[in-house]
């Protein structure tokens, strides 16, 4: 079993973008370990570099003719009519750049590394992981690869059987939903933007037994994050037993993002992270969406800081806070005029409200959906 939390990145991230104008054109990843580094939060024994997946590990659940193609593009930097009808490789959202295979390949090589790494117990946070609308046969949604269904079923092929997905990311887990699909050992709860794209996920979907959505209206609050944490989302999970905890926070919820609509801060996905721990004896932590620099930099290097116990300070100290000085957010109205505390701090002010009755009436709808059987029942 790890006895320490581990922290799975690399520097490929540091120079790798999608392009100029895509929204995946911001520092994420390298802002995380920057930002932990300066705080002493990521000593060197708690790093791992993430390998590369190679193409056959990939083919455990990926089409090995998709997987030929995005080396191909890579080595020539162009994708045909071909590629893109088939594949999705050269659309607006999902562009040829130079790292097309290797980038998602280390994000996904990462989270197959945590399977294996996690089949005795323990934490491990892989904030490149998390490309939850990645299918089978072609890139979707900025996500050439499905890194959360390659980590859980590595956990699968390492002895590991009921696996909780939680996912608060802003946009639904379509991906994941299409591979787990109709499995009884595996529980997928997702709280998304409704209406947001890919619109799907709505809450009469159960993924043939294995999900609970919850489409969520904008505006959604850290009043109301809680309410769906106590009420919804820890019963579920406490009720399924889990083998393992796989958790998605993405940080596209914050208000500040600019893909959707949704006023949380990041205390929101602390403290549900907080809550997770302890509830089952695996935990995968994956980023996911988020498409502000600062606000991105400032929740995942806290998601690591929760993992492992540290204290928040009210003030940054220099270090840190010349990471978050440098980083720059062109071609968006957000990154002219940010406010000082996007420099200064980790934790934003709570953003907490009414609790709307539309979000009381959803979360009651799921809490009387039928409960999965406990462990004992699915082995009788």
């Amino acid at each position: 079993m790890l006895t320490r939390p581990l922290f799975i990145g690399s520097e490929i991230f540091r120079g790798s973008s999608y392009g100029r104008w895509h929204p995946l054109r911001v520092p994420r990843v390298s802002t995380v370990m920057d930002l932990a580094r300066a705080l002493d939060w990521l000593p060197a024994e708690a790093f791992l570099t993430a390998p590369r997946a190679k193409p056959k590990a990939l083919h455990i659940w990926h089409d090995p003719d998709y997987i030929a193609a995005l080396q191909r593009v890579e080595e020539t930097q162009h994708a045909t009519p071909d590629d893109t009808a088939r594949y999705d490789i050269g659309s607006v959202t999902n562009p040829v750049f130079p790292e097309i295979f290797r980038r998602p390949a280390t994000a996904a090589g990462g989270s197959l590394l945590a399977g294996e790494l996690l089949a005795r117990g323990g934490v491990i946070y892989n904030p490149a992981g998390g490309t939850h609308h990645g299918m089978r046969g072609r890139a979707n949604g900025f996500c050439y690869l499905n890194d959360p269904v390659l980590a859980m079923l590595s956990l699968r092929h390492h002895g590991v059987r009921r696996i909780a997905y939680v996912d608060i990311d802003a946009h639904h887990c379509d991906g994941v939903a299409t591979g787990f699909h109709g499995d009884r050992d595996c529980l997928m709860i997702s709280v998304h933007e409704e209406r947001l794209w890919p619109r799907t996920g709505p809450i009469d979907d159960d993924a043939g037994g294995s999900a609970v959505n919850l489409p969520v209206p904008r505006g959604l609050n850290d009043s109301e994050m809680a309410l769906i944490r106590d009420d919804l989302i820890l019963p579920k999970v406490r009720a399924f037993r889990p083998d393992a905890i796989v958790f998605l926070c993405g940080a596209d919820g914050v208000e500040e993002d600019p893909l959707a609509h949704l006023s949380l801060s990041n205390n929101a996905h602390w403290a549900l992270l907080r809550a997770l721990m302890g509830l089952a004896p695996r935990l995968l932590v994956l980023g996911g969406g988020g498409y502000n620099p600062w606000s991105v930099g400032r929740l995942w290097t806290g998601v690591w800081g929760t993992l492992t116990g540290q204290h928040v300070p009210d003030r940054l100290p220099p270090r840190a806070e010349a990471v978050l000085r440098g980083l720059r957010f062109d071609g968006n109205r957000r990154g002219k005029n940010p406010p000082e505390h996007w420099f200064t701090t980790l934790r934003d002010a709570p953003r907490d409200g009414p609790v709307r009755d539309e979000v009381k009436r959803r979360v009651h709808r799921l809490q009387r959906r039928a409960p999965y059987p406990p462990a004992a029942a699915r082995m009788s």
